[in-house]
């Protein structure tokens, strides 16, 4: 019998939309390997939010870098990868915002972009994007509640730019299968229903999750 072909997924979404959580718990129902978003380690991150300006180019290029080495590594694994946040997120949503807000030079920015594109020739698409739509309502309230000082003073605005460029990309999302899922009412780390009918919905988009049941 020939062994399934290993699934590599991502969850997209905005910040405090409840990515890793949600790349947390479809890793332990599916037996995926969850990756997270390199956070806690960051070197640039507090600085990033203190002025934007000055570290947004050194961000960005250390999230691109980071990510691109962990996307090619998840392409030549033999396991099924979740990964928290896409590589096509910074460019398309965090790079671009902070380019149209005037926080990231256009010297820079082209930099960035091109860097981007000659990546991408090198990379899968994931066999499915998850996106967790959210209103910001729901980003600043899971926000405060998670905690992280760094985070704290992320102004409603910036969530606002965010969200509207991350719909404009989703719907322009061509590379493969997406997963949208409105997430302003569900509670899938508290709620067990709720969960189930994420999990359910994820199992609908990849019919060959069948492959992996025993």
């Amino acid at each position: 019998m020939i062994s399934p072909k290993p699934l590599f997924l991502a969850v997209a979404g905005n910040i405090g939309a409840g990515k890793s959580s949600l790349t947390k718990m479809l890793a332990e129902r599916f037996h995926w390997k969850p990756h997270f978003e390199s956070v806690e380690d960051n070197p640039y991150l507090a600085d990033f939010y203190a002025d934007m300006h000055r570290w947004s180019f050194h961000l960005q290029i250390y999230f691109l870098s980071h990510r691109f080495r962990y996307q090619k590594q998840i392409a030549e694994s033999s396991e099924s990868v979740i990964q928290d946040r896409s590589i096509y997120e910074d460019a398309e949503i965090f790079a671009r915002n902070l380019y149209e807000i005037g926080k990231m030079d256009q010297r820079d920015y082209d930099n960035y972009v091109a860097l981007f594109h000659v990546m991408m020739e090198y990379l899968k698409p994931p066999d499915l994007m998850i996106y967790l739509r959210a209103s910001v309502d729901t980003l600043t309230k899971q926000i405060a509640r998670r905690g992280r000082s760094f985070e704290q003073g992320i102004e409603r605005s910036y969530l606002e730019q965010l969200n509207k460029l991350y719909e404009r990309w989703i719907a322009n999302y061509k590379i493969g299968p997406v997963l949208v899922i409105p997430s302003d009412n569900l509670d899938f780390v508290n709620r067990k229903e709720d969960f189930d009918h994420v999990a359910g919905l994820v199992k609908d988009a990849l019919p060959q999750l069948t492959l992996f049941e025993s």
